[in-house]
């Protein structure tokens, strides 16, 4: 079974296994607004958690993504450069960025399940 987690910054990791798959919150696209463009961290690059490695560009802003753990990236979801609106439409399914082969799974402890993500979510008005 898949466990899911979230960053204050607005990040999903769902875990199988050793491998996290990363994307952004609905919360989060719907503050960007329409998504125009994904930079998305090549396979093989080696990340730091809380390092910046993705970029998202909406008509409103750029922001970067960062790694909620972490590890090496084992894929990257190439398609978003065709359909950067797969993001908006899908974030939590074909929206998703990278997966990342995980380092130290205990990276993972402190951040949010959906149920404290919800709340943080509410927290900010």
């Amino acid at each position: 079974m898949a466990e899911t987690k979230y960053t204050e910054e607005h990040e999903w990791i769902r875990v199988e296994g050793d491998v996290g798959t990363i994307g952004i919150t609905q919360y989060a696209q719907e503050q960007l607004g329409d998504v125009v463009f994904v930079d998305v961290p090549a396979a093989g690059r080696t990340v730091a958690k809380g390092e910046a490695c993705a970029v998202v560009e909406s008509v409103k802003a750029a922001s970067d993504i960062y790694a909620p753990a972490s590890g090496e990236v084992v894929e990257s979801n190439a398609a978003l450069a065709e359909t950067p609106g797969d993001v908006n439409a899908e974030p939590t399914g074909k929206g998703w960025f990278f997966k990342l082969k995980l380092d130290n799974k205990g990276e993972l402890d402190g951040l949010m399940d959906e149920a404290a993500y919800e709340a943080f979510v509410k927290s900010l008005g």
